[in-house]
Order: structure tokens, then C-alpha cells, then sequence
């Protein structure tokens, strides 16, 4: 049985007399792992705001279960390097809203990001300057600064850009182990439909200010991709792994 943990009850979301998202309808639950994807300026971003409280809805009722913690995992490119801190310093920053107004983080903070380091599999980058790691290996910094304060949902914004295909693969592989392991909820941004369909569970195809929910299977029927693409696309399968092509 699924028990939801987002309901969107007719949510708009918009910047002043702007509408970007209008009369969203729909839920978000314990075990989801959903991908969102869109075309640039549909209103991925907007909704992750709304759900992240850092937007209000501009009408209906967005509502969350109590006690509901996020982590958050930013674009790369969203995280300013030029300051000298390791991997522990940058995981450690997950913990800040926790702490009481201007308590300092202590040994037992470092250790809880030591912690998280060892399960995004970065034990051995633990004290090595962020700025001086490989992409996918900041990817991962970012992913165990987001899941240190033992979050219900994981939200990503397009976790795997700019990444070789390997390291694509591995930051991936980390989320699925997320969800699957820990139980941890997954909402993800992408613009990189070959990555979303071979991972999620649903896909929330964002268009005209309107959403629309897929199962991950039924969002690879001819039908359904006409509707998201307006192109006749083709379904293939290599070694395990859905591909979708332009025909």
C-alpha cells in the first residue's frame, strides 16, 4: 500500500504575477523514486523550490508529513571551490541547519561525516580538498553532504550533467543503493531521459505548466513519448538497459 508523504492538491507555483506551474495534482510517497524531466524553462527547478519550502504555493495545499527532512544535492556547478575545504568540511556543512544558533561543529559531527563519506564510497578522499576532486567524485562529496542528517527524501538536480559515462553510472548506482538500502526517498531532476528510465519507478513529465505521471513503463510506450516529445522515438534494450532513440 502506498503511503504518501508530498500531496500537491492543486498547487500553482510562480513569481509574482507569473504562473509558471499551475493546478498540480498529484502525490509523492515513502518509497518513491521519481525522475522529473521537462524542457528547459518548464518548471523543474520551480518545483523543486515548492518542495524543498523554499517557494510557497501561489494557491492549493502542498502537504508533507510531519517531521519530513530533505536532503538536497545542488547542481555541481552551485557549489563555489575556491575555498580551501575538504570533502569532511563541505559533508559537515549538511549538518549546519541542525545545530543550535552558532554551536560549532564538533568531533562527533566530523565522525557522522566521515560516516557518510564511507557509504558514497569516499573513505579514502575524506581530508582531500574538494576543489582538487574529479566531477563525479564532487558529485558524490555533494550527495553525502546531503544525506549526513539522515534525510526521508533525497533531491537531486541533475545529479549526473556534465559527467563521463562512467562516472555517470557510479553516482547512479550510489542512489539506487540510497533508495534501495536505506530506504530513502529519491526525487531527481534530469534532463537525461537514457539515465531517468533505467532507475526510477515514475516520471513526472513537466509541460505547459502542467504535469503529467507515468509509470517508468508506461512512460515507454510510443504514446507516451509522442505525447512528452512530440518525435517518433524507439525503444531498444542493450545488455539490460532501455535506450530511447530518435528514429
Amino acid at each position: 500500500m502506498r503511503k504518501d508523504i508530498i500531496r500537491f492538491a492543486n498547487v500553482s507555483f510562480g513569481y509574482g504575477r507569473k504562473t509558471i506551474l499551475s493546478s498540480l495534482k498529484f502525490d509523492i510517497d515513502e518509497n518513491d523514486f521519481i525522475g522529473i524531466i521537462g524542457a528547459n524553462g518548464s518548471g523543474k527547478t520551480t518545483l523543486l523550490k515548492g518542495i524543498l519550502g523554499l517557494l510557497k504555493p501561489a494557491a492549493g495545499l502542498l502537504l508533507k508529513r510531519s517531521g519530513l527532512k530533505f536532503g538536497y544535492v545542488p547542481q555541481q556547478n552551485a557549489i563555489d571551490d575556491i575555498f580551501p575545504l575538504s570533502a569532511t568540511d563541505i559533508v559537515v556543512m549538511g549538518l549546519y541547519p541542525d545545530l543550535p544558533f552558532f554551536k560549532r561543529p564538533n568531533c562527533l559531527h566530523r565522525g557522522q561525516a566521515l560516516k557518510a563519506l564511507e557509504i558514497t564510497g569516499l573513505s579514502d578522499h575524506a581530508f582531500t580538498l574538494y576543489r582538487d576532486l574529479s566531477g563525479g567524485l564532487k558529485q558524490r562529496v555533494l550527495i553525502a553532504r546531503a544525506i549526513v542528517s539522515n534525510p526521508g527524501v533525497l533531491v537531486l538536480d541533475e545529479p549526473t550533467n556534465n559527467l563521463d559515462i562512467a562516472s555517470e553510472k557510479a553516482i547512479m548506482e550510489t542512489i539506487k543503493d540510497l533508495h534501495q538500502e536505506r530506504g530513502i526517498a529519491v526525487i531527481m531532476v534530469s534532463h537525461l531521459l537514457n539515465v531517468v528510465v533505467n532507475y526510477v519507478h515514475r516520471i513526472a513529465f513537466l509541460d505547459s505548466s502542467k504535469i503529467t505521471v507515468f509509470s517508468s513503463a508506461d512512460a515507454l510506450t510510443q504514446e507516451s513519448l509522442w505525447q512528452m516529445y512530440h518525435a517518433n522515438l524507439s525503444i531498444n534494450e542493450v545488455k539490460g538497459r532501455k535506450i530511447v532513440l530518435a528514429d
